[in-house]
């Protein structure tokens, strides 16, 4: 099976703050730093540290050429990587003292894909493979109907949430991967049992995987629930949390691990992760993830 990662890559901009700015409130910034980010780009290098080897479809801009060697430095294969005109995706990210965030996107070169491209890219895998999207990039919609025609399985996290996403067939979806807040969003329900119950009212065939930070993570196929609690650590920047544990519990399954030890080792990745500064900086190895001690 091969692992086809169809998402963004994006500059992060990161702006250290006592607390997240509020409305018409300046606040001086500690300190500041520009690392390669982008939900597509983290979790392509998630997967690779934990062990998987992963392709990555995406667009850069003129300035991205790093966010490309990044990628290959982690042994991400980039040959569905492309360099267009104009600038890269990017972010501002507030981090507080905390280690919580606040994130403003800037699609750029994230949103010049195009339907050709898709084929081309697709054309590479075939049916069983596996891709895993985010919607930081266009045409999600014909990513999904191209990749099901193909029999690949599709796995989804649907941040951020957004009118995007209402354009795409979500019963094509094979595995979702969300939070607490996406899962609101999707089904209107707060408690994580009843996004649970709903989402698989409305998908009964997709595999759903919430995460809760501290209170830990639920994974549901059918009538088959299991839970994990989190790894209390004390966190400095939560940014790279859920893309880390989303590749670190796709690899795991990639692998032939069960569920439940999926989610384990997913939960000690993303523990580890938020103790660090940065986005993809902070994705530990799997040799580390495994020598973590509980």
């Amino acid at each position: 099976m091969k692992i086809l990662v169809f998402g963004s890559m994006n500059i992060d901009y990161v702006y250290s703050v006592d607390h997240i700015v509020q409305t018409s409130e300046t606040e001086n910034s500690s300190g500041v730093n520009m690392n390669p980010g982008g939900k597509g780009l983290n979790q392509s290098i998630a997967l690779a540290r934990a062990g998987a080897k992963v392709w990555h479809a995406g667009m850069v801009g003129e300035e991205g050429q790093n966010l490309i060697d990044k990628c290959a430095e982690n042994g991400v294969d980039v040959s569905y990587v492309r360099k267009v005109e104009g600038r890269s995706g990017h972010t501002i990210i507030q981090v507080d003292a905390n280690g919580d965030n606040s994130i403003i996107l800037y699609g750029g070169a994230n949103h010049c894909m195009t339907l050709e491209f898709i084929d081309e890219v697709l054309s590479g895998f075939e049916t069983g493979d596996m891709v895993l999207l985010q919607n930081e990039i266009n045409l999600l919609d014909a990513i999904i109907d191209k990749a099901y025609e193909k029999g690949m399985q599709i796995v989804l996290n649907p941040s951020p949430y957004n009118d995007a996403l209402s354009k795409c067939d979500l019963s094509k979806v094979s595995y979702y991967l969300l939070n607490e807040i996406e899962g609101y969003q999707m089904t209107g329900e707060k408690s994580p049992d009843k996004i649970l119950q709903e989402i698989h009212r409305i998908y009964p065939n997709a595999k759903v995987v919430i995460t809760l930070g501290e209170d830990g993570s639920i994974y549901m196929d059918g009538e088959e629930i299991y839970r994990q609690e989190a790894y209390k650590v004390k966190a400095v920047d939560t940014t790279a949390a859920g893309d880390t544990f989303t590749g670190y519990f796709i690899a795991s399954i990639i692998k032939g691990l069960t569920p439940p030890e999926a989610l384990k080792l997913a939960s000690k990745a993303s523990a580890m992760a938020v103790t660090k500064p940065g986005a993809m900086d902070s994705i530990p190895v799997l040799e580390e993830v495994e020598r973590y001690s509980e």
